[in-house]
């Protein structure tokens, strides 16, 4: 599962994992920064696959787009008091997979994928 990359270009792609982990912090300010940290995920796919940053990727996509599915079902149902438990869930929840998959990054882990 290792993509033979040079160390000068797994740094630079290590970087760009921590860019996209802070655009993804940063979309609580800023919702922008959500979709430019989705599309760069998209975008540098194929330059971390085979590498342990090939699961961070993963995870970041799926952190996106399951946020987004919640975020939707939770604006739906908002005029229901149901609708901000879901909101509030998926805040936390949201949060939490940024610092889970930030942290592992630090510590040079992969994400554990199911």
């Amino acid at each position: 599962m290792t993509n033979p990359i040079t160390a000068e270009a797994e740094k630079s792609a290590i970087t760009l994992t921590h860019v996209i982990y802070g655009l993804y912090a940063a979309s609580f300010f800023v919702a922008i920064t959500a979709i430019i940290a989705m599309v760069m995920n998209y975008v540098k796919q194929d330059d971390v696959a085979g590498t342990f940053l090939e699961s961070h990727f993963l995870w970041q996509i799926r952190t996106f787009w399951f946020g987004v599915l919640w975020g939707v079902l939770g604006a739906i149902t908002a005029f229901f008091i149901v609708g901000w438990f879901i909101l509030a869930a998926n805040g936390i929840w949201i949060i939490y997979r940024i610092v889970k998959g930030w942290s592992r990054l630090n510590d040079g882990k992969p994400m554990y994928i199911d």
